[in-house]
């Protein structure tokens, strides 16, 4: 019997979180944090684990909503089993750390749930077992009755460095979780590869299933038409913010801007990084031999850099006009670009472009949504404030398109599908779209605490 219940991460994009049990050994997929929401209200919904037996957490990537809540897991079930991709593990022990301190103080008023410590998370990147991509490794949980082994292997996603799809086989059936997908190329990273073999059972993201692929153009005519909308701003004397993740966008970005600039496409001017971003950088560059990307010699840290840490006065950006790579991506309060964009807003010449997945609740989203002289309330407290800078926004999307997505389902060829990790609208359309392309496939759509029994 084949048991499946989200605790997260369902109907929204943020704090993944799913639990599948196979014939008494129970494994966890991924194991995520909500970027919007705050203290508990941010993690899965772990007392749907009470009374559950959980043996194995394997994690697609590092991102936040895939790996955030980690650690208050472990404190929960200290004896539970972690595997991720080497790339993985490596990010890891440096994007928990960060995010330590920003949640202790979310935590330390809580009398339930105990802000976990640096020291916790050594230990914790440490008990990490890491496999390459697809290799194959067998697990067995304490109450498993079957007589066979899971085994599970990873297979690139091509979402970021290290990401994975997870391919779980057992007595001749086999489960394919994509966690965060893409098919095409991006500017360092080659698109995803998929098991050769039919699965039994999709679990798959909906990210961009409700966006309009016309909207989701290829990254080499995104590209012109940064370094076109780019070049007019720069010209002007006029700076530009690019709101970014710290891993996985900058790396991206910072790529793409380097590659323009060689091409004598994008004006000379400076760029501006810092924090996080540069050191999950170093690992993209020594990895650069081992992974599956594009761009093998260039390494990111060796192009110019402005740490943006050492601004002191934003005026230096009116003087000395530059392209400024900041996090988070989608603007949240209190992060570097949030900041900065409070300055940006109030200058004429400047701009603002996103360039990737920005939540509808988020700063980002109200930002992207006006336009030059309308007003932007950046959060429910905040005054309003006058949009003089231009907003942009690009499309170097790091999830496929949801004809990807159809395609998936043409060369794995399931007999059932769990759609997740997306809101209403864009489950609706892919789980539409495949039935009306295979009828005979059985479509489920998750939710947080109703289970999902095969």
């Amino acid at each position: 019997m084949i048991k499946f219940l989200p605790l997260g991460g369902a109907d929204d994009i943020g704090a993944s979180c799913y639990f599948l049990e196979l014939d008494g050994t129970g494994i966890l997929l991924d194991c995520g944090i909500h970027p919007r929401k705050k203290g508990r209200e941010a993690l899965p919904d772990f007392s749907l684990l009470d009374n559950l037996n959980l043996d194995f957490v394997l994690i697609s990537h590092a991102h936040q909503d895939h790996i955030g809540s980690l650690p208050f897991l472990v404190q929960k079930f200290p004896h539970v089993i972690i595997t991720s991709t080497v790339q993985t593990k490596e990010i890891a022990e440096i994007t928990l750390h960060n995010a330590a301190n920003i949640l202790k103080e979310q935590f330390e008023k809580d009398d339930v749930i105990t802000p976990y410590s640096h020291e916790e998370i050594d230990l914790i990147v440490k008990s990490i077992r890491t496999a390459e991509y697809l290799e194959v490794n067998e697990m067995k949980g304490l109450r498993h009755i079957g007589k066979e082994p899971v085994k599970i292997s990873f297979h690139d996603a091509g979402h970021i460095l290290g990401s994975a799809g997870i391919l779980i086989e057992y007595e001749g059936g086999k489960i394919f979780y994509t966690g965060d997908i893409k098919f095409s190329s991006q500017q360092i990273m080659e698109g995803a590869i998929l098991p050769d073999t039919k699965v039994d059972i999709l679990i798959t993201e909906t990210t961009y299933g409700a966006t309009d692929s016309e909207h989701l153009s290829t990254w080499e005519n995104e590209s012109k038409r940064f370094a076109n909308a780019a070049n007019k701003i720069l010209n002007k004397g006029g700076s530009i913010l690019v709101p970014v993740f710290a891993l996985g966008k900058t790396q991206e970005i910072m790529a793409l801007l380097k590659d323009l600039q060689d091409k004598r496409a994008l004006t000379d001017v400076e760029f501006y990084t810092g924090g996080v971003g540069r050191e999950i950088s170093k690992l993209y560059d020594r990895n650069r031999y081992i992974v599956n990307r594009q761009f093998k010699d260039m390494e990111l840290n060796e192009i110019p850099q402005i740490d943006l840490y050492d601004v002191e006065d934003y005026q230096m950006f009116v003087k000395k006009p530059g392209i400024v790579l900041a996090s988070s991506g989608m603007m949240i309060e209190n992060t570097p670009s949030f900041r900065l964009a409070k300055f940006w807003l109030n200058q004429r010449n400047f701009a603002i472009f996103l360039v990737g997945y920005v939540d509808v609740d988020s700063p980002g989203f109200q930002i992207l949504n006006k336009n030059q002289g309308e007003t932007v309330q950046l959060t429910e407290f905040s005054e309003p404030a006058l949009i003089n800078c231009q907003i942009e926004r690009f499309y170097f999307a790091s999830h496929s398109k949801r004809e990807e997505l159809l395609n998936m389902v043409d060369v794995l060829r399931p007999d059932r599908v769990i759609l997740l990790h997306g809101d209403f609208e864009s489950k609706s359309w892919l789980g539409q779209n495949i039935l009306d392309k295979y009828g005979h496939i059985k479509m489920h759509s998750s939710e947080v605490g109703s289970w999902i029994i095969i």
